[in-house]
Parts: structure tokens; C-alpha cells; sequence
């Protein structure tokens, strides 16, 4: 299956992008959950404001879907500047970032998505451009080429990333604000999903929020898209009314479990059990079985089912635990 068609996907689809971004909160007060992150970036916007100074540089990282881009649009309107948004795979050049610095205002918000994904080539431009706010150009080829230092206003670079271990050294230690953004609990996303439905003009009731929320991977964007296609259902089989009932046959229909997981999910984890008994068994032996390559059963699927404590990975292969035979209500193995 194409993780673009998987309904729990916690990366952004084409579909997601209009509705996502009305739903996104503008100001740290609206914004919910990151508790020890929210506090710490409220203290240092409020420091720069008071210096009159560029915020310093900061590095939000974390899996997707928990609210990095939020993050950073909501730095920018705290301090009152503009922001520019771009990614790592968008700047092939050196000159394309060079046009992009030299376009931004004292104390802009320059977002890169993506950012462990920049060329090095690219990044030896910005080093000089976040440490001294000056960019090194060469004019020229050859034995008359020279270097021009051009001066930038000061401005604060918002990177975000999902794997924060490919980042440069270099890079990483220019950054002078690293916050790491974490799932959120049940109770985060019931507020956020009641929060969208409210602008969304739909009624749900509190344990349907909840009930979403439950299966919605500890990730607000997956609980927003969950919300609208509910929204679908009650509109056409109820009276527009999220109850808790339409919100459970809803999902179920969609084929998102209690906890949330999808039919790749159930499939991978039963021919574990199935198969081999529970494991271990090759991560390439996996891949083959569901019809997917070992790095996206690596970084799409294993993740989450580690997170909820579903799959280990051991010196010998992936294994499921004792959790799985519960959640299918299957006898574990004798030898288990």
C-alpha cells in the first residue's frame, strides 16, 4: 500500500493541505500540548522582544504530524515578522538560498522543512549566513574570480526534521534553541479534535473526541483527517451529530482499530505470528511478505508499533511481544 493512501499517514497529503492549515493555531496561547517546549520558546521570544533582537536560530525535531510547521509560523506572529517557508529538497544551490537570505527583512522567520535533507554544498553557505548574518559569494571564474561578503539582516532560521541524527554536526551546533516534540496523550488530541470541529461547524460530542483521539496515533494531523472523514459519515448517515456510536463504526469502517492501527499494520503483525511464531525474522523477510521495501517497513511501519511496545527489534530480527496475542486475541506460543 501507498503510504500516500494510508488514511493514518502522519506525513501531509495534497487532500490535507487547504483544511490543515485553517485549522493550525496562530499564537502560543492557542497552541496545544509540547507543554516544556511551548514554556521554554514563550521565555525566549519574550527575551528577544525585550533586547530587540533576532530570536536565536531554533531546531524543532520530532516524527511528523505533531506540529512543526505550526511551531514555526506561530514564532514568527509572536515576534511580529514575516516568515518565509521553503524545504531542504527546494534548495538545489547555493544560489537559491542566497536568493532567498537576501530577500528577508531584520528579524524575519526563515523556515526550512526538511532540513537534514539540504545538500552540503548548500550548507557551507548557510554557516556563515547564521553565525555572522553575512553570505560569501564568488564572482567570476578562474584566476579572476573573487569573493564578495555580503552583509544580512539578522534573522532567525526555523529548521525542522524528523531525523535529527542526519543533520551535520556543524549545522546542528549552530543552532541555539533544540526542542524535541513528542506525541501527544489521549486528552491533548480529544481537546484539539473538539477545537476543529468547533471551526469546522460540527457537533461532537466528548467521547466521540475521545474515541478519535484514542485511534489517532498520538499525531494531531492524523486526528484532524480521522475528523473530517467522521464528519463525512455523519453527515450522510446521521444528522451531523458526532455521536460516540457513528464515530466507532466510522472508523471501523475505515479500517482504523483501537489503537490505531490499518490493515498493513494487522497484516505485518500477523505474519510475524503467523509465519514465524512470533519472531525473530529479517526485516527483508517482512518486506517481502507485504509487498513493501525494508526501508519503509523501517521508517513507516516499525516505528509506531515500537512505540506502542508491539514490535522489538533484536540481533536477530524483529519479534512481537506478548501484546500483540491480546490485542488479536490469539493463545501466544507454548515456548513463549
Amino acid at each position: 500500500m501507498d503510504e500516500q493512501d494510508r488514511i493514518i499517514t502522519s506525513h501531509l497529503l495534497e487532500a490535507d493541505a487547504d483544511v490543515e492549515l485553517s485549522l493550525r493555531p496562530r499564537f502560543l496561547a492557542e497552541y496545544i500540548g509540547q507543554d516544556q517546549v511551548k514554556e521554554n520558546l514563550k521565555i525566549f521570544i519574550e527575551a528577544a522582544k525585550l533586547r530587540n533582537e533576532a530570536l536565536d536560530h531554533v531546531l524543532l525535531y520530532g516524527p511528523p504530524g505533531l506540529g512543526k510547521t505550526t511551531l514555526s509560523t506561530i514564532i514568527a506572529n509572536e515576534l511580529g515578522v514575516n516568515v518565509r517557508t521553503t524545504s531542504g529538497p527546494a534548495i538545489e544551490r547555493a544560489g537559491d538560498l542566497a536568493a532567498i537570505l537576501t530577500n528577508l527583512q531584520q528579524g524575519d522567520v526563515l523556515f526550512i522543512d526538511e532540513i537534514h535533507r539540504l545538500n552540503r554544498t548548500v550548507e557551507e553557505v548557510l554557516y556563515p549566513a547564521m553565525e555572522d548574518y553575512c553570505l560569501d559569494i564568488i564572482i567570476g571564474k578562474g584566476p579572476s574570480a573573487r569573493s564578495v561578503r555580503l552583509d544580512l539582516p539578522k534573522f532567525t532560521l526555523v529548521g525542522a526534521t524528523t531525523r535529527a541524527g542526519k543533520l551535520s554536526a556543524p549545522l546542528r551546533d549552530r543552532f541555539g534553541v533544540v526542542s524535541r516534540l513528542e506525541y501527544y496523550k489521549v486528552d491533548e488530541l480529544a481537546y484539539i479534535i473538539t477545537r476543529a470541529a468547533d471551526i469546522l461547524d460540527v457537533h461532537i460530542v466528548e467521547a466521540a473526541a475521545k474515541e478519535i483521539a484514542l485511534r489517532s496515533r498520538g499525531t494531531p494531523r492524523i486526528a484532524n483527517r480521522l475528523l473530517k472523514r467522521v464528519r463525512d459519515f455523519a453527515q450522510v448517515h446521521g444528522d451531523g451529530m458526532i455521536t460516540e456510536g457513528l464515530a466507532k463504526e466510522a472508523l471501523e469502517r475505515l479500517h482504523v482499530d483501537q489503537l490505531g492501527l490499518d490493515q498493513i499494520d494487522h497484516k505485518l503483525l500477523l505474519s510475524i505470528v503467523e509465519h514465524f511464531q512470533g519472531g525473530p525474522v529479517g526485516v527483508d523477510t517482512i518486506a517481502a511478505m507485504i509487498g513493501e521495501e525494508s526501508d519503509t517497513v523501517e521508517d513507516v511501519y516499525e516505528p509506531y508499533l515500537m512505540q506502542i511496545g508491539f514490535l522489538q527489534r533484536t540481533p536477530r530480527g524483529r519479534m512481537v511481544t506478548p501484546s500483540v496475542y491480546k490485542h488479536f486475541s490469539l493463545d501466544p506460543p507454548e515456548n513463549s
